[in-house]
């Protein structure tokens, strides 16, 4: 979970830099090792957009909303149970 402004920055920076691995990835690589690998760094991707949307969509002001303090109050920012 990102914490504050400077995690959300890194977040963005490596989802960037795995875009680019499978940018790379999608010509170079064999059709099979594509496949072996790319399943992997969707995952990641999709993990860390997950928690850059839920930090930029909570207000500042909030606390800082993790999946333990969800299920203690009830609210729910993610999906994943």
């Amino acid at each position: 979970m990102i914490q504050n402004d400077i995690e959300l920055k890194t977040s963005q920076q490596r989802i960037v830099y795995f875009q680019d691995l499978l940018l790379q990835l999608r010509a170079k690589a064999s059709a099979e090792e594509f496949s072996l690998v790319s399943s992997g760094y969707r995952a990641e991707i999709e993990k860390m957009q997950e928690e850059v949307l839920d930090y930029l969509t909570q207000h500042v002001g909030e606390p800082i909303q993790t999946k333990e303090t969800s299920k203690r109050t009830g609210t729910r920012r993610d999906t994943n149970p």
